[in-house]
């Protein structure tokens, strides 16, 4: 009896042990302060909004091509600042002339800043190809070109620009 009795005793001290030790823990510790966490979480808000505000930025011109009328998204580069700049004093109006079958070409009637780049084109690409023409694809290409935006909705696109030359008039989407 006194053997169980011992083995009692040295059980219940040996949970009592434990049981104090866990009580006595402090808690796990995360890399970054909870100050540091919750301003993580706002920065993750506001770059989440930011993404937001940026998709909703996005410049759109409109492209009248022989009366019917497209919506365009803008890149952001230098040659499309200045291309928004000429359409803020009015729209402007092309004449562009086929070439190729898969294009329409014609003078801007001045030099924008080119940044060009090897590229593919695909229907509704406009570019700016030699700093002073406005290029806008119906077909496919690869060349030097500056990118400066591309048709929302190719619906109608190709029968727009048809075959032989076309007027286009371009205009800041209001």
């Amino acid at each position: 009896m006194k053997k169980t009795i011992s083995f009692l005793i040295v059980v219940l001290f040996g949970i009592s042990v434990l049981l104090a030790g866990c009580g006595n823990q402090e808690p796990v510790q995360s890399d970054k302060p909870e100050q540091e966490l919750s301003v993580s979480s706002q920065e993750a808000e506001n770059t989440e909004s930011e993404s937001s505000e940026e998709e909703n930025s996005e410049m759109k011109m409109n492209v009248n091509v022989n009366g019917q009328d497209f919506t365009a998204t803008l890149e952001n580069n230098s040659a499309v600042a200045a291309l928004v700049q000429m359409m803020e004093n009015g729209s402007i109006t092309l004449q562009l002339d086929d070439y190729a079958g898969f294009e329409k070409v014609g003078p801007l009637g001045q030099s924008l800043p080119a940044s060009d780049s090897q590229t593919t084109t695909q229907a509704g690409d406009i570019v700016l190809y030699q700093g002073n023409q406005i290029v806008m694809f119906y077909g496919s290409n690869s060349w030097s070109y500056t990118k400066l935006g591309r048709i929302d909705d190719l619906t109608g696109w190709e029968e727009a620009l048809g075959s032989g030359d076309v007027t286009a008039t371009l205009s800041m989407k209001e």
